[in-house]
């Protein structure tokens, strides 16, 4: 398997674990990774500010995926949203893709076919699978309990994203329980992060996120799960910023979902970013077990020799 490694604008400038902890899981998992440095922005900012270049946006990295004949891998929720929102508009509006191939074909570039867009979850899930992910561990956890933050854009709308049922989703749960974790249910799982309201209403953002990592606790979580820059942002470094404006005891780390994948599959720390969160992950670590070969019991006894 190979793909065109969409990175977007937040994971280089703000999130560098995120694409280094998912390189190193890719690698690992033996899926080819292609960088297009001509890719450009999404578009997301723009969306609903300049229609059209929105979707010039999205559509000049999709048109570069074309050319080099891969489907793109992203890591952001909300370049997913948008570059499969956009897909589905060239696919459906004829007048829309000649419109908008008049421009790209300034660069010599073209889009007519459909290309393929995956989250890293996705392929994950659908590409890899979980069985053969359990047969990379090296560790599981044990007593370990997940919250999952599924993101918005990637569930909504669901006939153009594909992603998951965006009522009652299940995919990175899984995931999540195939490290030995346990996905925990919270009522507020699928509600906004308040990413989209930072820098518009600061207090507004923050009490989405505050009131997300209360339920988060209260229902028994030791850590959130995320897979999106702009979710992971809100989750660590703004969740710092509560604590230092507001104080509080809702104390409840954010991890990046190949950091969980990446410790259970032995691949070490520094490699995965750990140190680079906001928020202490060090205590994960307390959550591990290391798997024994088939037929021997803790400490090394055949089972045998343990009913004997």
């Amino acid at each position: 398997m190979r793909f065109a490694l969409f990175l977007g604008c937040q994971i280089p400038a703000r999130l560098n674990q995120y694409e280094s902890s998912a390189r190193a899981v890719l690698a690992r998992l033996g899926i080819g990774l292609v960088d297009i440095a001509t890719f450009n922005c999404c578009g997301y900012p723009l969306r609903n500010l300049d229609f059209r270049a929105f979707v010039l946006s999205s559509a000049r990295n999709l048109a570069l995926a074309a050319r080099e004949r891969l489907p793109v891998l992203t890591l952001c929720k909300c370049c997913f949203g948008s570059l499969k929102k956009v897909a589905h508009l060239l696919k459906e509006d004829a007048s829309l893709r000649a419109e908008i191939n008049t421009i790209l074909h300034r660069e010599g570039l073209s889009y007519e076919n459909e290309v393929g867009v995956r989250h890293l979850l996705s392929v994950l899930f659908h590409e890899v699978g979980v069985k053969a992910l359990r047969e990379r561990m090296t560790k599981t956890f044990a007593g370990l309990n997940i919250a999952t933050h599924y993101g918005c854009h990637a569930l909504r709308p669901s006939q153009i994203t594909q992603f998951d049922d965006p009522v009652a989703p299940s995919l990175f749960d899984q995931l999540v329980d195939a490290t030995g974790a346990k996905s925990v249910s919270w009522p507020r799982q699928l509600e906004c992060c308040g990413a989209p309201l930072w820098g518009v209403n600061d207090e507004l953002s923050m009490d989405l996120t505050e009131k997300k990592l209360n339920d988060g606790k209260q229902s028994g979580a030791h850590y959130l799960c995320t897979a999106c820059p702009y979710c992971q942002i809100q989750f660590d470094t703004v969740q710092q910023m509560i604590s230092a404006a507001r104080g509080g005891n809702h104390h409840l780390p954010a991890i990046l979902y190949p950091q969980l994948l990446g410790l259970s599959m032995g691949i070490d720390g520094s490699t995965l970013g750990l140190k680079m969160n906001q928020l202490s992950l060090d205590n994960i670590e307390n959550f591990f077990v290391v798997p024994q070969p088939p037929g021997k019991a803790a400490g090394g006894i055949t089972k045998e020799a343990e009913e004997d």
